[in-house]
C-alpha cells in the first residue's frame, strides 16, 4: 500500500507551491496587504499618497499573471461590497466611480501585466549572454515589468480624472501621473529588489 505523503504547514504556505491552500493563502495575503498600505497615506488632493502600488506590482511579481490577478480583484471586490479596504477606510462603489476609481479599477490588470511581462523573460535572455543577461534576470526585466504595472495604473488614473474631475487632460495628467513620480519610484525600487530576492 502506497505511503500517504504527510505535508507540514509550511508547505501548505510555501510561496512557490503549487498546492492550492498555499496559492490561496497567498492570494489573500496580498490582497489583505493592499488593504493595509491603503491605510498608509499622505493625504493629497484629488488622490492621496498611499502604498497601495507597491502591493499591486509586487502581488503580479511575486505571484504571476493569474494569481496577481486573482488577488487584486479579490482586493477590489472586496472594496466594492463594502468592506473598508481603500484609503482613509473608503469602500464602495461610489469610491470606484470617483477621483481615485481609475487607479483602483487597474490593480488587477497591473497585477496581471506584470506577471505576464516576468513570464516571458526566459525567452528573452536566451537570445543574450555575459553580463547582460545576468543584469536582466536579475533586475532589468523584473524593473521592466514592475514599471510597466505603474504605468499602466497611472494611466487609467489618469483617464478617470480627466472624464469625472478636470475635464481637460493637462490638469488630469499633472495631477494623477507626474504628481506620483517621485514617491513611486521609491516605491518601485523596492518592490524590485524584494521580488528579486523572493524569486530566487
Amino acid at each position: 500500500m502506497a505511503e500517504v505523503k504527510q505535508m507540514s504547514l509550511s508547505q501548505y504556505i510555501a510561496l512557490k507551491s503549487d498546492h492550492a491552500v498555499a496559492q490561496a493563502f497567498w492570494i489573500v495575503t496580498f490582497a489583505l496587504l493592499t488593504a493595509i498600505g491603503a491605510q498608509i497615506e499622505i493625504p493629497h488632493q484629488p488622490v492621496p499618497y498611499t502604498l497601495q502600488t507597491f502591493f499591486v506590482i509586487l502581488a503580479g511579481g511575486v505571484l504571476g499573471w493569474r494569481n496577481g490577478l486573482l488577488s487584486m480583484s479579490l482586493y477590489v471586490g472586496m472594496g466594492a461590497l463594502g468592506m473598508p479596504v481603500f484609503s482613509g477606510g473608503g469602500f464602495g462603489l461610489v469610491r470606484l466611480l470617483g477621483p481615485s476609481g481609475g487607479y483602483l479599477l487597474s490593480f488587477p490588470v497591473a497585477a496581471a501585466l506584470v506577471g505576464g511581462v516576468l513570464a516571458l523573460r526566459p525567452r528573452v535572455i536566451s537570445e543574450t549572454g555575459g553580463m547582460l543577461r545576468r543584469f536582466i534576470a536579475d533586475y532589468g526585466w523584473i524593473l521592466l515589468a514592475m514599471s510597466s504595472g505603474l504605468v499602466l495604473v497611472f494611466l487609467a488614473g489618469t483617464v478617470q480624472l480627466y472624464a469625472v474631475l478636470f475635464h481637460n487632460w493637462s490638469s488630469a495628467f499633472e495631477s494623477g501621473f507626474l504628481i506620483f513620480s517621485g514617491w513611486d519610484l521609491l516605491k518601485l525600487g523596492a518592490a524590485v529588489a524584494i521580488c528579486r530576492e523572493l524569486r530566487r
